[in-house]
């Protein structure tokens, strides 16, 4: 792939309008540490929602996104479409709780909702779990893939020189802006990316080997455009190729399971991670709901139909890819068919997503290890500026940490899966702990432990695979967090009572400390919420049908799909009218 003067420009372009940014931000991101975390609890609905969807496009999921496809169809996508029930749950129900909690981290909020030494051994191994082992992770693999990416397009063959300048330069900027420039950056990252990937669509629709979408569809087995799955008789229809085939006992895990029990970084039950930290940096509660909702429908509507086209082209361009090349498929479209001038675009638009994600979580991570751990367990009445500047130290060093995992690295094959196992059940806890006062720290420790030692068990000892092993863990997971819970001290009334005061969550859950505190307005609504809900799933599965639909030129059915979404619509804007905004939200 040859880059000429015009791409080089754009190229380089890009880097220096994001290093702007970084700089006008600097001074107010060190102003204090909800500053450099929480961009000073100030961010618009719209940043906030749109900085959460430049997160979760990352340099690896387009490639992640095609390699489903090839292997198991449009369907394969239900994969993570499932999330959709999850994500969607935290919109109306827990945006609201995260913003009034006024915390710095989701971890933070262990020892707002617990106490005594359980809660404070939970709080200090979640920052030291989440901060350095599993953000490390996660920057590993997206390093991989944007190696991956700038081999097959630049030739860059030197992987460790070529994530440290990729990484050195997403540090910069992340260690001097902190959160403020990240999240104004992430607007700029997701327009660029989504318009380079639209672009990449486009012109790999229209390429002469393919003819249009009415080529494409004549070059592809009907099985593979569908959008729902086959159901099955046995485990080992799955094996056709181009169409995922489950068991219904599979397709019941995915829609009745994963979504709520299983913890997976950017759709935790009842949010968390990067999503709760944008969420506790909006203005208020009503900017922290309709950030969540703009990334629910920009996440699941508005980013997979680019990549899931190029996709289903890479199929007919490339159908010789063995198992494990699959998700380069993506990539040698960019190589082999973008004329001069879009190629500088559509790298551009790569390291966009990229540099997305590295920045949230080397701020995510820091933000962990500095307010979690340093600050709670090591320094705790410094100055403001004194954590300011070990959050930019610390920055760094996570940056180095996360390049020695990644030259550890051979592959992320399974990796999604792996994170999905490894947290069944989980989320029942992370569920419940808003809404149920029974819940201690203890709860969490063992929903925590629990699922590994299902997980190691299945693996070494039985033939049971994914998504099957959800019933197992999770079903494991939930009798030993419940007995645990139950075998132990509630948190003491005091503090129960101080948590409820400052989030008031409302419920039947709460009925017990709700009496204890007569003075409190507990939330009210939660069957309003309940069909908002309802209401908001069913829209989003309709605009992601709908136009997927009418791109693949099956327009009747597509605008049946998006009439369903606007009814939604209407019985959305019903709800919250007729309910009041106060009473449903507040």
């Amino acid at each position: 792939m040859h880059f000429n003067n015009l791409d080089w420009t754009i190229f380089i372009g890009y880097f220096v309008v994001i290093l702007m940014i970084c700089f006008y931000f600097t001074r107010r991101a060190g102003r204090s540490v909800q500053d450099f975390f929480l961009s000073g609890r100030k961010l618009p609905w719209y940043i906030a929602g749109t900085s959460m969807i430049a997160t979760t496009f990352a340099a690896d999921t387009p490639l992640a996104v095609t390699e489903l496809v090839a292997n198991n169809g449009l369907a394969g996508n239900w994969f993570w479409w499932n999330f959709i029930l999850g994500t969607v749950l935290t919109v109306f129900f827990f945006s609201r709780l995260w913003r009034r909690a006024g915390i710095i981290t989701d971890i933070e909020f262990i020892e707002l909702r617990y106490t005594g030494k359980p809660a404070a051994f939970l709080r200090g191994f979640r920052a030291l779990y989440l901060g350095i082992f599993v953000n490390c992770v996660i920057m590993a693999w997206v390093n991989l893939a944007m190696f991956k990416i700038l081999r097959l397009t630049m030739g860059w063959d030197d992987m460790l020189l070529v994530v440290t300048l990729c990484m050195a330069i997403v540090t910069l900027y992340s260690a001097a802006s902190g959160l403020w420039g990240a999240a104004v950056a992430d607007v700029l990252h997701f327009t660029t990316a989504m318009i380079g990937c639209i672009v990449l669509a486009v012109l790999a629709v229209n390429l002469p080997e393919i003819g249009g979408i009415e080529g494409l569809k004549a070059k592809l087995s009907p099985e593979t455009l569908r959008f729902l799955p086959s159901i099955g008789e046995t485990a080992q229809e799955t094996e056709v190729v181009g169409l995922l085939k489950l068991t219904l006992p599979a397709l019941l895990a995915f829609v009745g399971l994963q979504w709520w029990a299983s913890w997976y970084p950017g759709a935790e039950p009842g949010g968390g991670g990067y999503i709760a930290q944008r969420m506790m940096s909006a203005k208020d509660e009503k900017n922290s709901l309709f950030a969540t909702l703009w990334f629910n429908i920009g996440h699941y509507c508005v980013r997979p139909w680019p990549w899931i086209l190029v996709a289903l082209v890479s199929l007919v361009l490339y159908p010789n890819l063995g198992v494990d090349e699959k998700a380069d498929g993506f990539v040698l479209i960019m190589r082999d068919h973008l004329p001069g001038g879009l190629r500088g675009l559509l790298i551009a638009a790569f390291f966009a997503a990229y540099m997305s994600t590295i920045a949230t979580q080397l701020n995510l991570g820091t933000s962990y290890l500095i307010n979690d751990l340093y600050r709670r367990f090591i320094h705790k009445k410094a100055e403001q500026r004194h954590y300011v500047l070990a959050s930019r130290i610390t920055t760094v060093l996570m940056m180095a940490v996360a390049l020695f995992i990644t030259s550890l690295l051979e592959t992320i094959t399974g990796a999604w899966k792996f994170l999905i196992e490894c947290g069944a059940g989980v989320g029942l806890v992370f569920l419940l702990r808003w809404f149920w006062w029974r819940v201690n720290a203890w709860s969490e420790i063992f929903a925590l432990i629990a699922p590994f030692i299902a997980y190691s068990y299945i693996k070494f000892y039985t033939a049971i695979e994914f998504p099957i092993s959800l019933y197992y863990i999770v079903s494991w997971t939930t009798v030993v967090w419940i007995t645990g819970t139950l075998l132990t001290s509630p948190v003491p009334l005091e503090h129960l009572k101080a948590f409820y005061r400052r989030v008031h969550p409302g419920g039947i859950g709460w009925k017990k400390i709700a009496a204890e505190c007569p003075e409190v307005k507990g939330d009210r609504g939660y069957w309003a919420m309940f069909w908002c809900w309802l209401a908001s799933v069913t829209l989003i599965y309709g605009v992601l049908f709908g136009v997927g639909k009418i791109i693949l030129k099956e327009t009747a059915v597509g605008f049946g799909w998006l009439a369903l979404a606007a009814v939604m619509v209407f019985v959305l804007y019903r709800i919250l009218s007729k309910v009041g905004w106060e009473q449903a939200i507040d």
